[in-house]
C-alpha cells in the first residue's frame, strides 16, 4: 500500500504526509520538479522529465489495488479507479467507480462549453479551511479502507 500525491499544483502535500505517516503508509511525491524534498523517510521523491502529464503518466503506471491516490486530474483519476486505487480529491471528495464517469462527463462538458464561449470563466471556488478538514478526513479513511 501506498499514497501517490500529483504534487505539482497540490495544496496539501504536508496534511497527506502527516496522514500517510501516521498510518506508516509509503508515500510518494511525483512532481516535474521544484519541490523541496521532505525529510521523512517513508515519503519518496520522484522527478519525471518535464512535459505534458509526466507525473500522470507515472502515477497511472505505479498506482493500484490497495493504493490511494491524491490528485485533481480527473483523467487521471479515472485510470487509477480503473487500476484499482482509492482516489481523493484535494478538497476531501472521493472519486470512485460509483462516480467517476459522471465526474470525467462533467469535466469533458465543461471543457467543451469553455472552448465554445470563450468568455465563460472557468474554475471554481478557491481552496479552504474546510476543504482540509475535509481531505484530511477522506485521506484516513482511504487508508484505513485499503488496510493500513
Amino acid at each position: 500500500m501506498a499514497v501517490y500525491i500529483d504534487a505539482d499544483a497540490c495544496p496539501v502535500k504536508a496534511e497527506a504526509e502527516r496522514v500517510a505517516t501516521r498510518h506508516g503508509a509509503r508515500m510518494f511525491v511525483v512532481s516535474n520538479g521544484g519541490i523541496r524534498p521532505l525529510a521523512n523517510p517513508l515519503v519518496e521523491m520522484v522527478y519525471v522529465p518535464q512535459g505534458p502529464d509526466e507525473a500522470d503518466k507515472w502515477i497511472a503506471a505505479h498506482a493500484g489495488p490497495g493504493d490511494v491516490v491524491v490528485t485533481g486530474d480527473i483523467p487521471l483519476a479515472a485510470k487509477c479507479v480503473a487500476a484499482g486505487a482509492r482516489v481523493v480529491k484535494h478538497n476531501g471528495e472521493v472519486l470512485s467507480e460509483r462516480n467517476i464517469g459522471n465526474v470525467l462527463a462533467m469535466r469533458d462538458l465543461m471543457t467543451d462549453l469553455r472552448s465554445a464561449d470563450p468568455f465563460l470563466k472557468g474554475g471554481g471556488r478557491s481552496f479552504a479551511a474546510a476543504d482540509r478538514s475535509r481531505f484530511l478526513d477522506a485521506l484516513d479513511r482511504a487508508l484505513r479502507a485499503a488496510g493500513a
